[in-house]
């Protein structure tokens, strides 16, 4: 089966979210498989939405998180659970959309040029498995229909996988 990304032309946020789901959507379609869906959504996102410079997700192994699939500059590799944006996101289960990076207590600076930043944990069998991270170049990238958006990208995800 092949797959080619296309890029969404609209200045409807919610169209393009909705739009972007289907796609995901329609990747996932007979695939289980948590790093293959993981590395396709990854790319997808990162070639799909304006102005950001990482897209990628920390997996939960032995009580931290681990880098997983991602696309953009190299990244830290661990995680502690309850540090950083990522870290804090993942032990709250709750997604976190901070406008500057560089004013959250305890933010780990994995690319500088990161200003802000969109964390959705990842639920699969009601428990948490992975953070969705989400990195912008610019400070306040991210608003509240770029967060239910990606909520809604990261919902079809979970359902994507089998574990």
């Amino acid at each position: 089966m092949s797959f080619e990304t296309t890029q969404i032309e609209t200045n409807d946020k919610v169209k393009f979210y909705e739009l972007l789901a289907k796609q995901v959507d329609g990747l996932f379609f007979g695939e289980k498989d948590l790093i293959a869906n993981a590395a396709n959504l990854t790319s997808l996102m990162f070639h799909s939405l304006p102005d950001v410079n990482w897209v990628g997700f920390y997996l939960l192994k032995n009580d931290e998180l681990v880098l997983g699939p991602f696309h953009g500059q190299v990244a830290c590799t661990r995680i502690p659970l309850g540090q950083g944006v990522c870290g804090t996101a993942f032990s709250q289960n709750k997604t976190l959309r901070i406008a500057d990076v560089h004013a959250f207590k305890g933010h780990i600076a994995c690319d500088t040029a990161s200003q802000s930043e969109l964390v959705i944990p990842i639920n699969v069998n009601n428990k948490t498995i992975a953070v969705l991270d989400i990195d912008a170049p610019i400070i306040n990238r991210f608003d509240a229909e770029d967060q239910v958006g990606c909520e809604q990208i990261a919902h079809v995800f979970e359902k994507s996988i089998n574990l």
